[in-house]
């Protein structure tokens, strides 16, 4: 026979083994572990270099599935705690808006045109660890913000689902259940992946937006072919209060009640980086993307305002007021119970299913407003595991803290309003008083006094709304103890880290290093970064060669570590030399000591192919201390705690830097 024989079965290649199944689950659930989490493809992602983005009317409806979505439930709320008085109230709701919010944001728009929104420009205000702690708290108001926003949307979505005619019984008395599956399928779509957020958001917002115009212009219609309404309205209402002054008076006590009608713009500057702006734009200056947010955040602030005010009129006029009631028809679905009475069981159901579908994508923009938010800020202060940079397990610990507080609520939206509301309002408020410091800094005096009192009503709308719903600031109070306890845990575990992002050496450093280590390993001195007199630094080399046993003849090089901010976490390291006094010094600028210097030397190995050598003096001091102090200020005992972060570092014994210490 001829030809290419066949090889012998024995030689065949044997498949490639699969991996464990516990590998390919973790591989799954930390797919995309990086800083990509930060640019997830969702409502709040930032778009990679190579996207385009969008008009800023199509980004509007990001964020418009979570501010025109509050439709649903708003002006039934807004009917409980204002009685008669609804409209009034939503008018006074309506100039915070304009006068106050829009402002505020539209400042914020151009201190923060990266999508970081205020807590960035706070951040930036408050230096060393009382900013690191001010954001972490700030965190837990965003936290709340966003988590009952995945609740209450979905709450509201399943009351939507329970009321309509057309559900069978079985699923009457389910809102508890049915709400668990709609966070339980949005947690599904955010592990699968979330793709073309903005084509979905356009469809839904223009739908819902020109549904509820169809329902109003009929409720108006109504109004004013029965004009008596309006007058049995008017004359309740003078019976409850004196006189049209005491109406204003209570109407201005208890607008904070309406707060959450606000809800949608710290997610419209979260937006931002979708927004196409000019040709002309750059990272430190995009004009246009500012510009055209601006546009977004007006455009929508007027068209919600004008729903605001004729929802909550007609509601207010056409709707008994004992079915805004716990168990009433219109409870948490007041234009859906308006929809169904007037336009006939059909569209009323069409109407509830939009109403469903953008309540429940809301809870999908606040989801992908935290997986944004906790990736750019805990990982970086090492207040968090690096895994949380990856979607998936956030996804699932969200979806865990979605379930609980659903249960914890029993799936009620009227007492999730008030948690909703605080962590609006504290938002509201730190934008506003970022924005008083930002103008004041620059000189603005008059500006600055116009934001200082919106600064001023936020408070008060905060504390009032605090005193009459005090549960809001106790779920706050709970995430904020929750991300303090889980930050410093971290911080503590993660303390024995490199912590160096890169290392770079300057000319005269990498001249140095060369020279030194033509002569073999390097042998480096470590000292107090401070200027030392000739005589000072060749008493230490000479106790360093006596105590540590320095090879006589061999070259050393000073190393000194300046701390500038002891509360950075990760930091990129430039060495710089130089020579003075008599010898020759590498000198860097780090966040902590002993962790810098073991980066140091991990980038020397690199350079130069052998393990270097590093040699320190003992620190008088109880452990404790020491340990406490590397902890805050980053310095402590610095020898063994280098050594420590080598160890981690560098499991290989025979390849790891060497410290030395007399």
């Amino acid at each position: 026979m001829t030809g290419t024989q066949m090889e012998p079965p024995d030689t065949v290649a044997a498949p490639p083994a699969r991996e464990p199944a516990a590998l390919r689950w973790r591989a799954w659930l930390l797919d995309g572990l990086s800083e990509r989490s930060a640019r997830h493809p969702g409502p709040h992602g930032t778009p990679p270099q190579e996207h385009k983005g969008h008009s800023w009317w199509r980004v509007m409806c990001l964020t418009g599935v979570d501010y025109f979505s509050t439709l649903g439930y708003q002006p039934g709320i807004a009917a409980l705690a204002a009685g008669l008085l609804s409209p009034m109230a939503t008018l006074v709701l309506i100039a915070l808006t304009l006068l106050g919010a829009l402002p505020v944001y539209r400042r914020v728009a151009k201190e923060s045109p990266n999508g970081e929104g205020s807590i960035a420009m706070l951040e930036r205000l408050l230096p060393w660890w009382a900013g690191k702690i001010f954001v972490l708290v700030l965190l837990g108001f965003a936290a709340t913000d966003f988590m009952i926003t995945i609740t209450l949307s979905a709450a509201d979505a399943s009351a939507h689902v329970v009321e309509n005619p057309f559900a069978p019984d079985w699923l009457h008395g389910s809102n508890l259940w049915i709400t668990l599956a709609l966070v339980a399928a949005l947690g599904a779509v955010f592990l699968k992946g979330f793709k073309e957020a903005i084509g979905v958001a356009v469809v839904l917002v223009a739908v819902y937006l020109t549904l509820n115009l169809v329902v109003l212009a009929t409720a108006v219609g109504k109004i004013a072919t029965e004009p008596v309404v309006v007058n049995d309205w008017w004359h309740a209402m003078s019976a409850e209060h004196s006189s049209p002054l005491a109406m204003v008076g209570v109407a201005l006590l208890v607008f904070p009640k309406l707060a959450l009608g606000m809800s949608g713009f710290e997610t419209g500057v979260a937006v931002m980086p979708q927004i196409t702006g000019d040709a002309s734009d750059t990272h430190a200056k995009p004009l246009g993307r500012i510009r055209d947010t601006r546009k977004l955040l007006t455009t929508a602030a007027l068209v919600m305002s004008g729903f605001l005010l004729v929802s909550s009129l007609a509601t207010t006029i056409l709707i008994p007021e004992a079915e805004f009631k716990t168990g009433g028809d219109a409870n948490g679905r007041a234009l859906a119970y308006l929809a169904h009475q007037h336009l006939g069981e059909a569209f009323g159901t069409v109407y509830d299913v939009s109403t469903i579908a953008i309540l429940w994508f809301a809870g999908a923009s606040a989801t992908a407003g935290l997986l944004n938010l906790v990736p750019r800020y805990l990982p970086r202060y090492g207040m968090a595991p690096e895994w949380t940079r990856a979607v998936r397990p956030l996804v699932l610990i969200f979806v865990a803290i979605a379930f609980f507080i659903t249960w914890w609520f029993d799936a009620d939206v009227d007492a999730q309003s008030g948690a909703y509301a605080t962590g609006v309002l504290v938002l509201m408020l730190s934008a506003s008083f970022a924005s008083t410091v930002a103008v004041l800094h620059r000189g603005k005096r008059a500006a600055a006094l116009g934001f200082g009192t919106i600064t001023a009503v936020f408070a008060y709308t905060l504390v009032t709304n605090v005193i009459e719903r005090p549960d809001g600031l106790k779920i706050a109070l709970l995430f904020i103890l929750a991300i303090l306890l889980s930050s410093f845990a971290s911080r503590v575990h993660r303390a024995f880290e490199l912590r160096a992002t890169e290392v770079t050496f300057d000319e005269a450093a990498s001249r140095f290093i060369d020279e030194a280590a033509a002569s073999g390993p390097l042998r480096l001195i470590a000292n107090e970064p401070q200027e030392h007199s000739t005589r000072e630094y060749r008493a230490k080399e000479y106790s360093q060669r006596e105590e540590t046993h320095i090879p006589d003849g061999r070259p050393v090089l000073f190393l000194e570590v300046f701390v500038q901010n002891s509360s950075d976490f990760t930091t990129e390291l430039t060495v710089h030399g130089d020579e003075k006094h008599g010898v020759r010094r590498l000198r860097v600028e780090g966040a902590v000591v002993p962790n810098t210097i073991a980066a140091v030397m991990m980038k020397l190995r690199e350079r130069t192919g052998e393990v270097p050598h590093a040699y320190f003096n003992w620190t008088e001091g109880h452990p404790l201390s020491h340990l406490l102090r590397f902890l805050v200020f980053g310095d402590g005992e610095v020898a063994p705690v280098t050594r420590e972060v080598l160890r981690r570092a560098e499991p290989d014994l025979k390849r790891r830097p060497r410290v030395h210490v007399g």
